[in-house]
């Protein structure tokens, strides 16, 4: 098991993405997630949407972005598709 302390560990974790599970627990994963969502919204979407550049332009909340490995895993977490760049998902 590898154990990084002190200042290491941001540059550690900066290393990695931060996706949610379907018990919606936050975990690092080293592969980035294709859908972004945002946790207080509980939407999900693609990274290129405009509605998505609009949320984490400067000002925006990035805090409470989150990444999935999966549609499916989103939407098993609690997320729904985003209207704006999903709306065939978003309509069924």
């Amino acid at each position: 098991m590898l154990m990084v302390k002190g200042e290491n560990w941001t540059a550690y974790m900066s290393q990695f993405w931060r996706l949610v599970g379907p018990n919606d627990k936050l975990y690092a994963s080293a592969v980035p997630g294709i859908p972004g969502g945002h946790r207080r919204n509980r939407i999900y979407g693609r990274l290129d949407c405009s509605a998505v550049l609009c949320a984490i332009a400067p000002g925006g909340d990035v805090n409470h972005c989150v990444f999935f490995p999966t549609e499916e895993r989103a939407q098993a977490a609690g997320y729904r598709p985003c209207a704006v760049c999903l709306p065939m998902a978003y309509a069924s």
